[in-house]
């Protein structure tokens, strides 16, 4: 009898043993991170794919016994223009066809594939004008009516509702799961949470001022001036930022086959415009870190999203002819600098935070001041005037939520704003965001667009922003 209970509970022992060892053997896999307007195949192999989802469109295939499978993220149903169709993995209609040709090629067969769906949800707060546009619906549409036509079989698909979402495919076992997002980190339940203004006060005391030289440059960007001779000596005079900004220009990214030794051949590569750009985004980069704890649901997730809102700035501004580029560029790179300040205390109260946003469907803003007693927009307005940024960028940072209660930077404001949307409903994953669409045509009209051009504005965004170094964006 005691022999046998010894067996017993040996066997339990060891099958707890064997448990812990597969959960960490799954939490030490390799991942790899399938942007949007992208997709990958591979045999068999101990990875797991992934692709963070809002209102685009996730699509898992795989043949079990061919051991071939992938995954594509598609942002549109289709091609909006015929200067569209340079990239065509970004759309379902174009995509498809050629994420399918890959997985023949791999050894795949049209009747053994399996297929799982998820994305095109409508990212709260939704509004009329979000089932209007309807694109995540119309995209996974599309991926339905091809995937029928080529008589594939879909195992799961969950495809709209109003919840940010992650599609894994493990290209181990092909085991395949979708998880909505940020939810793990909201499973500690906390009921309250403590903030006062003297702690704000500290904790944006405690920020690093920003670097001489890219206050200048700030400036120089604000001011139009273009004092080249003066831009280089600047950056030579803060040896990190400097360093920083060559080892960029020789690194991978940009793939230059003569080294660039010095500040003044960047500037020949890159001219002036994208140099300046580049020391900016250097110089900000430590500020904004690689936290996971608070607003980013990714490493570096904050510093991520900014740059590409900067560059989806840049090209709104470029396309509106309304403001600045270089002005546009900045301003959604600092948008989000409140965050850096209430990051730590978001953190703390990420259970509580989590709740107001999507169970009780709170306004992001006001979700903050409820918690906190005070929203980034409100930190991040203190923080420009503490620095001595410009008005205009000041003003933008503090009304980038409500572009309408702005009076003199209105058209800067609606760009920031329209990008930072843009940031977070087409590549989510990256932080906790939430803009309402409750304006989206007057803030469209404002710049000189309309909501019939929307799908033109999301093609504009280049495909640099959604991988995974946020610095591919920087040279698009």
């Amino acid at each position: 009898m005691c022999r046998y209970l010894f067996y017993q509970i040996y066997k339990a022992d060891l099958l707890l043993f064997s448990t812990r060892l597969f959960r960490i053997h799954l939490k030490n896999l390799r991942k790899h991170h399938v942007a949007s307007g992208s997709f990958y195949v591979s045999r068999n192999r101990p990875l797991i794919l992934q692709a963070f989802l809002g209102t685009c469109v996730g699509v898992a295939l795989y043949d079990k016994e061919a051991g071939v499978g992938g995954l594509v993220h598609l942002l549109l149903p289709e091609p909006v223009s015929e200067a569209s169709t340079y990239q065509p993995e970004k759309y379902a209609s174009t995509g498809l066809p050629i994420f399918l040709r890959a997985l023949y090629d791999e050894g795949a067969s049209n009747n053994r594939l399996k297929a799982f769906i998820a994305g095109g949800a409508l990212v709260g707060p939704v509004d009329g004008t979000d089932l209007h546009l309807d694109i995540g619906g119309r995209t996974a549409e599309t991926v339905r009516h091809f995937l029928k036509e080529k008589e594939i079989q879909i195992e799961k698909s969950e495809t709209g509702g109003f919840f940010t979402c992650c599609l894994n495919l493990n290209m181990g076992n092909w085991r395949c799961d979708i998880e909505p997002l940020g939810i793990d980190k909201a499973s500690n339940d906390i009921e309250s949470y403590d903030l006062s203004a003297h702690e704000i006060k500290r904790a944006i005391e405690r920020i690093q001022p920003i670097p001489q030289v890219a206050l200048k440059i700030l400036r120089m960007i604000n001011e139009d001036e273009h004092n080249v001779h003066e831009l280089t000596e600047e950056i030579r005079q803060d040896q990190v930022i400097c360093a920083k900004t060559l080892k960029l220009c020789n690194s991978a990214i940009f793939a230059g086959k003569r080294k660039i030794e010095s500040l003044d051949h960047a500037l020949t590569f890159l001219g002036f415009n994208n140099l300046a750009r580049l020391v900016i985004s250097t110089s900000m980069g430590s500020f904004y870190g690689c936290s996971s704890a608070g607003y980013s649901l990714c490493k570096g997730g904050l510093f991520h999203h900014t740059v590409g809102t900067a560059v989806i700035s840049e090209k709104l501004a470029d396309l509106t002819a309304e403001v600045k580029p270089g002005l546009a560029y900045t301003a959604g790179l600092l948008h989000d600098i409140g965050k850096v300040v209430l990051d730590q205390h978001i953190a703390s109260a990420y259970p509580l935070f989590y709740r107001q946003l999507f169970e009780e469907n709170a306004n992001f803003n006001e979700a903050e001041k409820k918690i906190l007693g005070i929203d980034h927009t409100e930190v991040g307005h203190d923080l420009a005037l503490k620095w001595s940024l410009s008005e205009s960028l000041a003003d933008t940072i503090h009304h980038h939520h409500n572009p309408e209660e702005t009076a003199r930077n209105v058209k800067l404001t609606n760009i920031v704003y329209l990008a930072d949307l843009l940031m977070s409903r087409f590549h989510t994953g990256l932080e906790l965001e939430r803009l309402s669409t409750a304006t989206l045509s007057s803030r469209l009209r404002t710049i000189g667009c309309s909501i019939e051009k929307f799908s033109e504005i999301v093609d504009l965004i280049p495909a640099g922003v959604f991988k995974s170094e946020p610095e591919l964006a920087l040279m698009q």
